[in-house]
């Protein structure tokens, strides 16, 4: 993975498609600092890092491919309010997918428990559907599990 997305407007972690600040999801008071950290109004340490909540959603597995949602490219957008509240912009590999629930429920423990009560108060998932998402939103990463598990990716 490379670089965070530094656009004027737009917050995003690396591996996580930019999204427009400001948008209709939520208000971003998270603004990335040359230091690659998000000022997050109420955590803990006053700053949390947009690269330690990418890191964190890795520990939230697809429950019916078995690979983690940003290696799969599900993860569109990050944003933290001043409540220290993370908005996910996030689709699923199908529309029809019976298990939101699950990936939410991950979601919540991977990013709001831990030492210290974890990297924000709570989480909020925007389900999106545009744009579509296809295996070319799949990182390399994410390609070489899906190959060991015998996928022709």
């Amino acid at each position: 993975m490379t670089g965070t997305a530094e656009t004027a407007g737009v917050d995003a972690s690396p591996g996580v498609a930019a999204t427009p600040a400001g948008d209709a999801t939520a208000d971003v008071a998270a603004t990335p600092a040359a230091d690659g950290t998000a000022d997050v109004a109420g955590s803990a340490g006053g700053r949390a890092a947009l690269a330690d909540i990418e890191e964190a959603m890795k520990d939230v597995v697809d429950p019916e491919l078995g690979i983690n949602v940003v290696d799969l490219g599900l993860v569109y957008g990050v944003h933290v309010d001043d409540q220290n509240i993370a908005t996910l912009d996030m689709t699923l590999t199908s529309a029809a997918c019976p298990l939101t629930d699950v990936i939410e429920d991950q979601a919540r423990q991977a990013l709001t428990t831990g030492p210290g009560g974890g990297l924000v108060d709570d989480i909020r998932i925007n389900w999106v559907w545009l744009p579509p998402w296809g295996p070319d939103k799949i990182t390399d990463e994410g390609r070489d599990q899906l190959r060991s598990l015998g996928f022709n990716v």
